[in-house]
């Protein structure tokens, strides 16, 4: 595991009712993100002792008017997504993925309607092209029909081409597949998907880490598909450009020590640019699902049993920082940063820190949506 990537602390899972609220309103409080979610909990220990602290660690990073979620809004959520029929699982609860108990932005709280066994299931992730081809959708097809017919449970993102026709393919199958939300569990983006959401929920399942009703914005794809990443044994990419979502997720599964795997297409295609980059750095060259079950050692059919869920990522327990120091330098980065470009490496000069220090808090501040990387190792401040 590269030096400065944070590490997710195992908290004991929620106690109480009162905990388990506690907890999804310190998620929803304002500027408190995954990374900053577990840090608070290993700092605070309960999610109550960290909703005392946080206005004290706003007013450290020059906010002096925070306020933390309102309890109303939280009842509001728990009970609209008790009425769409969806059950919350908080980080640490039984029924919570294993696969995402290791990364280190674990999302701290999912909303779930279907079947909340497959989270627990054997999965690969399939991403790809939205503007897809027809080879690049009868491969994706392919792959999501056999990875279901051998007993593995396929995951993506529920976006239109590549994404869309594994899911497809799956139900077809044995009907294993988890469609990951970039909203709220009601919103069904694009709505095109309508009818297949509703087949995903009988047989299959779907997640969103954010609360019912909330309409998808750009930052959130990131967010949703680092939870493909590490939901999966494996990534698929089938089709996708040189910058592309799909390759946020395969970077995202190389830091997870997840496997990444790619269809190669033809040089002049741009839509196989991505993945042909991708193999040339050694990414595993897929021609079809027999190729991903022997990568895998997958057996002739997997079964739920706990010997078969993914193994604890490596990686020795790092120290976490005061949250304080934390929110200081994340203050310190932002004021650096304005509309015009800086070089990652200036940054570092000009705050005088480590690229280990540097790099994980960059992370959460592009997953926060403050700043966005540009071409060239270049840094800018959104808004």
């Amino acid at each position: 595991m590269a030096d400065g990537q944070l590490l997710n602390p195992i908290h004991p899972g929620p106690q109480t009712k009162d905990d388990r609220f506690h907890r999804l309103r310190l998620v929803r409080s304002r500027r408190v993100g995954a990374v900053t979610w577990h840090r608070l909990m290993a700092e605070h220990g309960t999610a109550h002792a960290a909703l005392e602290a946080l206005p004290g660690i706003a007013r450290a990073a020059g906010v002096d008017d925070y306020e933390v979620c309102p309890a109303g809004v939280v009842q509001a959520e728990l009970k609209q997504g008790h009425m769409l029929g969806a059950t919350l699982l908080v980080h640490g609860d039984p029924d919570y993925p294993q696969a995402l108990m290791d990364i280190p932005d674990a999302p701290p709280v999912l909303w779930v309607r279907g079947n909340i066994a497959l989270l627990n299931h054997p999965a690969v992730g399939i991403v790809g092209a939205r503007n897809a081809s027809s080879l690049g959708t009868r491969m994706a097809r392919r792959l999501g029909a056999g990875l279901s017919e051998a007993g593995i449970t396929v995951v993506s993102g529920l976006a239109r081409g590549i994404d869309t026709a594994a899911h497809e393919a799956a139900m077809d199958g044995q009907g294993r597949t988890i469609a990951v939300m970039a909203g709220g569990i009601d919103v069904i983006y694009p709505s095109e998907n309508a009818s297949l959401s509703e087949a995903i929920d009988t047989a299959g399942c779907r997640i969103s880490e954010h609360p019912p009703s909330l309409q998808p914005q750009a930052r959130h794809f990131p967010l949703r598909n680092r939870i493909v990443a590490g939901l999966s044994r494996a990534v698929i990419v089938v089709e996708a450009a040189s910058k592309s979502g799909s390759l946020i997720t395969a970077k995202a599964a190389l830091d997870y020590g997840r496997e990444v795997m790619a269809v190669p297409g033809h040089p002049f295609d741009a839509r196989a640019s991505g993945c042909n980059i991708l193999i040339r750095d050694g990414a595993l060259l897929v021609r079809g699902p027999q190729d991903v079950l022997d990568a895998l050692e997958v057996p002739a059919d997997c079964s739920p049993d706990p010997e078969t869920r993914f193994p604890p990522l490596p990686g020795p327990t790092a120290p976490q920082r005061p949250l304080k120091e934390v929110a200081l330098l994340h203050s310190m980065i932002l004021n650096c940063l304005g509309s015009s470009p800086l070089a990652e490496d200036q940054l570092m000069r000009d705050l005088k820190v480590t690229p280990a220090q540097l790099a994980p808090e960059l992370l959460t501040l592009e997953l926060d949506g403050r700043i966005a990387r540009q071409p060239g190792g270049l840094l800018a401040r959104v808004g």
